[in-house]
């Protein structure tokens, strides 16, 4: 087995390394590895293929990972929690007034404490849609 042979089998055991830790620094250095196995292959020195596995590993991680971190390791932008609840639409089962301070509305079973996002007065049984939170006040305004 040749030493080139060898690093890049070091090359691939990084790569997959990479499946089990995030970071992109596993696979930088398995490109590291791959630009070393190939001076290796053309025969150059090992001081040479030191700075090209350096070489392989820095490029690598300045240039590629920026992408990966963009486009590859995308999560799912899912709202969740009250979050979620922004610009769905409910009904009003308590009167929005905000000189009372009085108003709920209804969201999915869910009953929740409301203002209006125009001071105005909502009557009971008008469709809203949620603008805004503020804590755990909806900030609504009427379906038109």
């Amino acid at each position: 087995m040749e030493t080139w042979h060898l690093f890049v089998a070091i090359g691939i055991i990084a790569f997959i390394l990479e499946i089990f830790t995030a970071g992109f620094i596993s696979a930088s250095v398995g490109i590291g590895f791959l630009f070393a196995a190939i001076g290796n292959w053309w025969g150059l020195a090992g001081s040479w293929q030191l700075v090209l596995f350096a070489f392989g590993v820095a490029l690598t991680y300045l240039f590629v990972k920026p992408l990966m971190t963009r486009y590859g390791y995308r999560h799912n932008a899912t709202k969740t929690n009250s979050d979620a609840l922004i610009h769905k639409s409910g009904i009003v089962t308590e009167e929005i007034n905000q000189l009372k301070n009085s108003g709920r509305i209804q969201i999915d079973g869910d009953a929740w404490k409301a203002r209006s996002s125009t001071n105005e007065i909502i009557q009971v049984g008008t469709m809203v849609s949620v603008i805004d939170i503020e804590s755990i006040v909806l900030i609504v305004k009427p379906l038109n």
